[in-house]
């Protein structure tokens, strides 16, 4: 099936339940439930994360927490001396943890009005160990909105130090009321039990006049759409490739400014790679949706509905800092097929995309570092393994 195809799929099996939902939110905000999704632990630090959760209606919400070392304490400011409110969306930031800590939070939601307080479960998460001998994470890409795919991501991947989501969560947003449920609900799961939720922005993810709102609901570490960490031996950095036309084209209507944006990274580029610990660090890798390199990249035709298989701006903006830094691996996806591209002489970081939003296209991608290496095993929802690639740590 060609890449676009997907399309008729997912919107007989999305799209059509985005609908119901819409449906169902035209009942007043007061008569539903308080509080209309977990909450979703993310953008993981290794001093803490961040909580985002939706409600019905106006009201404030506070975090509380609790370590296996016996420390707790309660999140309810914000950076302005609030306390966390809205009534769309509730956002509480937790600092102060311990690297390499295991914890627990729950969220607790008060109605402005004080008629109404709804107290969560506790979920646990742990903290980014920059120290770390070890890590364990998982990849998942391109699900836009496939129900049935992202059940079974959720049911079939792990725990870990986090899940890495790259990109493409919807088809786009025309309409406002798709933005929670994909976002913080998708397909009716908590998919930040376990393991704290870092979101690549694809360019579906920007598409469609309700797209601005999308920083609203996603947490990032840094707070912009670009993010590098440590987590164990494992040095990532986390890039938006912005969209696969150029900002001027026409379907975008004046929405988009991605060329300025990737100048931007390209110089924050060179200061990351320059600090010791991701200097140094035994392995380095990078996250974007779109791939920095493709089986086939011949120049595409905009005007006759062309698009980007690889982000050829990106690269070129993007590829001395990444061959500076000694990048191993860029992990990608948004052409729905695998594929693994090893480094050459003039890329010398190899190239790894998962898989599409159909359940038999599908892939999840679990990735293992220790001293020994750094592996990735990417496979499909049937079980089966379609690539497995490993890394030797670099000299340092």
């Amino acid at each position: 099936m060609k890449r676009r195809g997907f399309l008729g799929k997912v919107a007989s099996g999305s799209v059509a339940g985005a609908a119901g939902i819409s449906a169902a939110q035209e009942t007043p905000a007061a008569a539903g439930p308080l509080v209309k999704t977990p909450a979703v632990v993310m953008a993981p630090r290794q001093d803490g994360v961040e909580v985002v959760w939706a409600v019905s209606r106006l009201a404030k919400g506070r975090v509380e927490w609790k370590g296996e070392d016996g420390s707790s304490g309660t999140a309810a400011a914000d950076r302005f001396g609030m306390v966390p409110q809205g009534d769309e969306i509730l956002r509480v930031r937790i600092g102060g943890l311990k690297a390499g800590g295991k914890y627990q939070l729950r969220a607790i939601t008060e109605a402005a009005d004080g008629k109404e307080k709804v107290e969560g479960s506790w979920k646990k998460f742990g903290t980014l160990d920059p120290l770390g001998k070890s890590t364990e994470f998982v990849v998942w890409n391109d699900t836009h909105q496939n129900a049935a795919t992202i059940e079974k991501l959720h049911a079939l991947t792990p725990g870990g130090d986090f899940l890495l989501w790259n990109g493409d969560t919807c088809n786009d947003w025309h309409q406002e009321d798709w933005l929670v449920p994909t976002l913080l609900h998708p397909a009716g799961q908590d998919v930040s039990e376990g393991r704290p939720l870092l979101l690549v922005w694809g360019n579906h993810d920007v598409r469609g006049k309700w797209a601005y709102k999308v920083p609203e609901m996603v947490a990032t570490p840094e707070g912009r759409p670009f993010c590098a960490f440590r987590s164990g031996p494992v040095a990532v950095i986390c890039l938006h490739t912005g969209e696969d036309k150029p900002d001027d084209h026409p379907s975008f209507g004046g929405r988009v400014a991605f060329e300025a944006l990737r100048k931007e990274q390209a110089e924050w580029l060179k200061e990351v790679i320059a600090r010791p610990e991701f200097r140094d660090a035994p392995y380095r890798m990078v996250f974007c949706h779109i791939p920095l390199r493709w089986t086939s990249e011949e120049v595409k035709d905009y005007a006759k509905g062309g698009y980007d298989s690889f982000s050829r701006s990106s690269r070129e903006a993007w590829h001395d800092a990444l061959v500076t830094w000694e990048t191993q691996v860029v992990v990608s996806g948004h052409m729905h097929e695998t594929a693994w591209i090893p480094g050459s002489a003039e890329f010398p970081y190899g190239q790894l995309v998962g898989g599409g939003p159909q359940p038999e296209r599908a892939t999840w991608i679990e990735g293992k570092a220790d001293a020994a290496a750094l592996r990735f095993v990417m496979k499909g929802l049937d079980g089966k393994v379609i690539e497995t690639v490993e890394f030797k740590p670099l000299a340092t």
